[in-house]
């Protein structure tokens, strides 16, 4: 990844105040799709998307960090499908079903209580564990379509 590129859009999505979360260039045929992935506290919204994708379409016309090769933007948000790997990602998931694969190879699964810099309170069925982040090799949240909110 050309580290003009990654500052560029970084800086562009710093100033909507969203975090940036990931950026994916891809070869698409005789072109290229340049994917960004934003999140911010709250959740991000259609109208976020539509912002950040304005602003950063028009700092990459204005800069050459993208060469001459056409290539088709996206932007997304983070989704449920990528790894919590930033004590961020874990406090905006507070209450949800994760599953922890812990560096051991066991796994367990509970919900996301009280996080900090440090690690992550699980709320398991029958008692409560704090795992420091370094004991934790992946985790996902898990999508539950019946959740009942309480």
């Amino acid at each position: 990844m050309d580290e003009r590129l990654a500052t560029l859009v970084d800086q562009t999505v710093s100033a909507l105040e969203l975090d940036l979360e990931a950026i994916d260039l891809t070869p698409a045929g005789n072109k290229r799709v340049l994917c960004i992935a934003v999140d911010r506290d709250g959740g991000v919204g259609i109208d976020h998307i539509i912002d950040a994708t304005r602003a950063l379409s028009e700092a990459l016309d204005a800069s050459d960090v993208m060469g001459p090769q056409p290539y088709t933007l996206e932007v997304t948000s983070r989704g449920v499908d990528r790894p919590l790997t930033e004590p961020r990602h874990w406090r905006r998931n507070a209450g949800r079903l994760v599953r922890l694969r812990l560096g051991d190879d066991s796994s367990i699964d509970g919900r996301i209580g009280d996080s900090d810099d440090a690690g992550v309170e699980i709320q398991g069925r029958t008692a409560n564990q704090r795992f420091t982040y370094d004991q934790i090799a992946n985790a996902l949240v898990q999508i539950e379509l019946n959740r009942k909110d309480a």
